[in-house]
C-alpha cells in the first residue's frame, strides 16, 4: 500500500562545481553599453514535484548534479553573447565572432571563446531563465512528475537572480 503524502517535496542542488567563469556586457536603456567584464558565477537549482513511485524521490541527485555540471561547463570560460538583443549585430565569419552595437563595431572574438545564447541580454535574470531551460530539457521524462523548477545564478556574493517556472 502506497503512503499518502499531504505536503510538497522540493530538492535543491548547489555544488562547488556548479560554477562558471565568464565574460559579458549588458546593454542598457538609451545608448549605453557597459564594458566587457567577468564574473565567477554560482548556480543552484531546485525541483519540486511528486515522488517517483519506485524510488521515493523527486529526482535523482546524482543525475541532477551531472546535468548541472554539464550545463555550467558549456558556458564556462566563454564570452557570453545575447543573440536576440535588438541593438547588437553578432556575425560569425572565418572562425571569429564580431559584435556591433547600433551598427558600430565593438568586439571581435575567436569563435571558440564565445557562447552565443538565445537571450536578449546577459543579465543574471536572463542567464537564470536560459539555464533553467537547459536543465529542464535534460531532465527528460521526469518533467511529467515535476511541478516547478527554480534556478539561481549568483554573479557576486550576495547578488543573484532567481528564475522560477511552473511545469506541467
Amino acid at each position: 500500500m502506497a503512503a499518502e503524502h499531504k505536503g510538497e517535496f522540493r530538492i535543491h542542488v548547489t555544488k562547488d562545481y556548479c560554477v562558471f567563469a565568464s565574460a559579458h556586457f549588458i546593454t542598457f536603456a538609451g545608448h549605453r553599453c557597459e564594458a566587457l567584464h567577468g564574473h565567477n558565477y554560482r548556480v543552484g537549482v531546485a525541483l519540486e514535484g511528486t515522488l517517483d513511485p519506485e524510488s521515493w524521490f523527486v529526482f535523482d541527485f546524482t543525475t541532477l548534479k551531472r546535468i548541472m555540471k554539464q550545463v555550467c561547463d558549456a558556458i564556462d570560460h566563454r564570452v557570453l553573447l545575447p543573440q536576440s538583443n535588438p541593438r547588437l549585430t553578432i556575425r560569425e565569419e572565418d572562425g571569429r565572432i564580431s559584435v556591433a552595437m547600433d551598427g558600430v563595431p565593438r568586439y571581435v572574438f575567436p569563435r571558440g571563446d564565445c557562447a552565443v545564447l538565445p537571450i536578449p541580454n546577459t543579465t543574471v535574470e536572463m542567464l537564470a531563465e536560459y539555464l533553467a531551460g537547459q536543465v529542464k530539457a535534460e531532465v527528460g521524462t521526469a518533467v511529467t512528475r515535476l511541478t516547478s523548477i527554480e534556478l539561481e545564478v549568483e554573479e557576486n556574493f550576495g547578488q543573484s537572480a532567481f528564475y522560477r517556472e511552473r511545469l506541467g
